[in-house]
């Protein structure tokens, strides 16, 4: 009976930066061989520039770099090892998407992606040319095929590499995370694996990336569709899978796997992560953020503190005439509650001098949103001050179904470097903030359950304005991530009006979701890079 020992590789590369990422790459391949006795280390999808590159493909040196990074390999990757790490590759005036194969010092052989995702966030058919021939090559008795992430969600490449004599099927990825993709992605990589009676092993990358989140789970399944081996979402880790050859076929052994957990729990970890590698990755001190007592920034707050720690946290209370006590209470609790740097600063002299200094623009007019949002980007400077005088980014806090309608102020709460609930529903905001009160206490439950409001007038309350939230975000969820139309909504079962209301607010405010600052991606279809919308233009919502 033979054996062989395969080390899932997942880890979390930083763009651009091909030596780190190299040495990475070389002290995972050491770590795997030391501790686990591996025979074939698997790394994800371009590793080597990390995933997406985009218009750092276009740079003059990259192919130069990428030489060098792989020469540097071939020189210090321990021995006996076959490694297998994806990069792109100028190769005959074509960039291709790679899978290169390196042992004992050789690069062996390349495999290119074949399937060139152009579709939501992807788009690889800008930079890429698509591969044709599948790639087996042998390994201590075994036949492994290479595929590359969505090469398996593509029938064809997988059936090439098994009619070319695999025996294991080994795909690289940077796939990123979006609301239950991790449970669609399992059961395709099962199917995948039916469908051509072998085993497979998904490698996938972990960490944020801009917008984009990795959720890792990297696995290995069955000829029969069955998991053997899951690393864990959400961590950096070298996981081994264990083969045996019985029968004339390679097995996997049962191995680690992981339990389910609640969908709470997965969004929140993919929220974590997108702030805690934009603020390490960018390399900023910390963040500041405007705590209002409300239940955005309360999740905010708890997101910032859970991804960089406490003392890398500073909030600030910007009280004026309409901020209710309870408000400055409880933001108060909560920053007491979760141990971060706290300050009380009034913009209330900062709104006079502005009303002061506008009043002779502003005679013969009445008072309006104008002076409401007056007091929000007063807020947006004092935040912006203490950023620039302390080095720490501002963290912004506005959820995705203010986003879409426009519920935000340009230049006030819309001011930031980074946006944790970009895409996160306000019904979402909710389940997550209690969520995560059940973990341990870091949000006064008066913040959950007070009726929300932006405190801009008296009384205000945000349902003044907008539908209720949860009619609110069922109309959004079909409108934005479904493309249905209008009327097609209003069959379902929601009524005219706030159908409407609701579209044309979304059509109308395209121009202030592209000056927000970037934030995590967790849904089918954020407001980013996969969804683009001419900002003007005639279209009028109906059919």
């Amino acid at each position: 009976m033979q054996d062989l020992t395969l080390v899932m590789a997942q880890l979390d590369p930083l763009v651009g930066d091909i030596p780190g990422n190299t040495d990475s790459a070389i002290e995972a391949v050491r770590e795997a061989r030391l501790e686990h006795g591996a025979d074939i280390v698997v790394l994800p999808e371009l590793f080597l520039t990390g995933y997406p590159p985009e218009d750092l493909l276009f740079r003059p040196s990259m192919e130069t770099r990428l030489r060098h990074a792989r020469t540097r390999m071939a020189e210090k990757v321990v021995r006996d090892v076959m490694v297998i790490v994806g990069y792109p590759g100028r190769r005959e005036g074509h960039t291709w998407n790679l899978a290169g194969v390196l042992y004992n010092g050789e690069w062996l052989d390349e495999y290119a992606k074949q399937a060139l995702p152009n579709y939501l966030v992807f788009d690889e058919r800008r930079y890429f040319t698509p591969g044709s021939r599948p790639l087996v090559i042998e390994h201590k008795g075994a036949r492994l095929g290479i595929l590359i992430c969505e090469d398996i969600w593509a029938e064809e490449p997988v059936k090439q590499a098994s009619d070319a004599g695999a025996e294991i099927l080994l795909t690289l990825n940077a796939s990123p995370y979006h609301q239950d993709k991790p449970a669609e992605r399992l059961a395709l990589f099962e199917q995948r694996a039916r469908d051509v009676r072998l085993p497979l092993v998904y490698v996938n990358m972990i960490g944020g990336q801009d917008e984009l989140v990795f959720d890792g789970g990297s696995a290995c399944v069955s000829r029969e569709g069955e998991l053997r081996v899951q690393a864990p979402h959400w961590e950096v880790g070298l996981m081994p899978v264990q083969f045996v050859r019985e029968n004339g076929r390679w097995e996997p052994r049962l191995g680690e796997t992981q339990p389910e957990v609640e969908p709470e729990e997965d969004l929140y970890a993919a929220l974590v992560t997108g702030v805690r590698d934009y603020v390490n990755k960018c390399r900023f001190q910390g963040v500041v953020m405007g705590l209002s007592g409300g239940i955005d920034s309360a999740l905010s707050l708890a997101i910032a503190v859970d991804a960089l720690g406490a003392d890398r946290v500073h909030a600030m209370m910007m009280p004026y005439h309409y901020t209710a006590d309870i408000s400055k209470d409880d933001a108060a609790e909560q920053a007491r509650l979760l141990g971060v740097g706290y300050d009380v600063l009034s913009i209330e002299t900062v709104v006079e001098a502005f009303n002061e200094s506008l009043a002779k623009s502003f005679a013969g007019t009445l008072p309006d949103t104008t002076e409401e949002n007056l007091q929000s980007r007063c807020r947006g400077v004092v935040l912006m001050a203490i950023s620039n005088k302390k080095g720490l980014m501002v963290l912004t806090t506005g959820n995705k179904s203010e986003m879409a309608v426009g519920y935000a102020t340009l230049y006030g709460d819309m001011v930031g470097g980074y946006n944790a609930l970009k895409d996160v529903y306000k019904t979402w905001v909710y389940r997550l903030a209690r969520w995560r009160n059940a973990q341990s206490p870091a949000i006064p439950e008066r913040v959950i359950d007070r009726p929300p409001s932006a405190e801009l007038a008296p009384g205000q309350e945000d349902i003044d304005s907008l539908p209720h939230y949860d009619v609110l975000d069922a109309i959004l969820v079909r409108y934005i991530e479904g493309d249905m139309s209008a009327e097609a909504i209003i069959e379902a079962g929601f009524e005219r009006d706030d159908v409407y209301q609701v579209v044309k607010l979304v059509d109308r405010n395209e121009y202030k979701r592209r000056q927000a600052p970037v934030g995590v991606r967790v849904t089918r279809r954020g407001f980013g890079r996969d969804r683009r919308y001419p900002i003007v233009n005639g279209w009028q919502p109906g059919e």
